[in-house]
């Protein structure tokens, strides 16, 4: 028996996806031999909160196996587990959501048939954002931002000044993705992203675990810079006179 999903509306689904960093994407192709639910482990032990299976080179039954497996791990830690393309799958196995490609079920088709499921739409200019968005999709992803090998799309990179361009007129949670490394992480932030996707910078990595928690660091680190001078020497204060009983 497939295990019920631990969120059970899209209002619960919205703010765990609001809660995301970064955003692990996970494809037996790039995990260097090992088994994608071991990586899946390793990622929601660091932190992740949110997970997405893509599977674009194997059949449905091994996506639909794979997804089954995490789906306990998901519950475990409290995470949204995603697939990539297949509304079947995804309801099948009671995952959180499903993103969809351009040449993927059409979102409203999608949402008619999994009206619970957090509909994802990649996009890669304005006009696709805006049509996921009246086509009534949860949230988009705007990519590739830098050149990238481990997705075939039919458009070059966007660069950095394409989240300014895009995010502010589609007005929808968004993540960005696409040849995306540690080094990238304090720009993307600068330019407004909040949600990053990540593939191989996570699934290559010799400690998986580690290294999203090393990525996820970066996020701290920025929200850290953000918070008023007051409220920094005042949590300083406080640490000193715990410190000094």
């Amino acid at each position: 028996m497939v295990l019920q999903s631990c969120f059970s509306s899209r209002e619960e689904k919205a703010a765990a996806f609001d809660a995301v960093d970064i955003y692990p994407v996970i494809s037996s192709e790039f995990t260097l031999g090992r088994p994608v639910v071991e990586i899946f482990e390793a990622v929601a032990a660091g932190g992740a909160k949110i997970v997405q299976l893509r599977e674009k080179n194997k059949g449905m039954k091994y996506l639909y196996e794979l997804a089954v497996a995490c789906r306990p791990i998901a519950n475990r830690y409290g995470i949204l587990l995603m697939i990539d393309d297949y509304v079947d799958v995804a309801l099948a196995a009671n995952a959180d959501g499903v993103h969809l490609g351009q040449d993927d079920l059409p979102i409203p088709v999608a949402r008619a048939i999994a009206p619970g499921l957090w509909l994802g739409n990649s996009t890669h200019n304005l006009e696709e954002a805006l049509a996921a968005k009246a086509a009534g999709a949860d949230c988009i992803n705007i990519g590739p931002i830098y050149p990238t090998q481990t997705k075939s799309v039919n458009c070059g990179a966007l660069g950095l000044n394409a989240i300014g361009r895009i995010a502010p007129e589609a007005a929808l949670p968004f993540s960005v993705m696409g040849g995306i490394k540690k080094h990238c992480i304090p720009e993307l932030l600068a330019a407004g992203a909040k949600h990053i996707a990540m593939v191989t910078e996570i699934t290559r990595a010799p400690d998986v675990e580690a290294r999203v928690r090393e990525l996820r660091a970066l996020f701290n680190r920025k929200a850290k810079s953000r918070m008023p001078c007051c409220l920094r020497w005042r949590r300083v204060g406080a640490i000193k006179r715990r410190q000094s009983k």
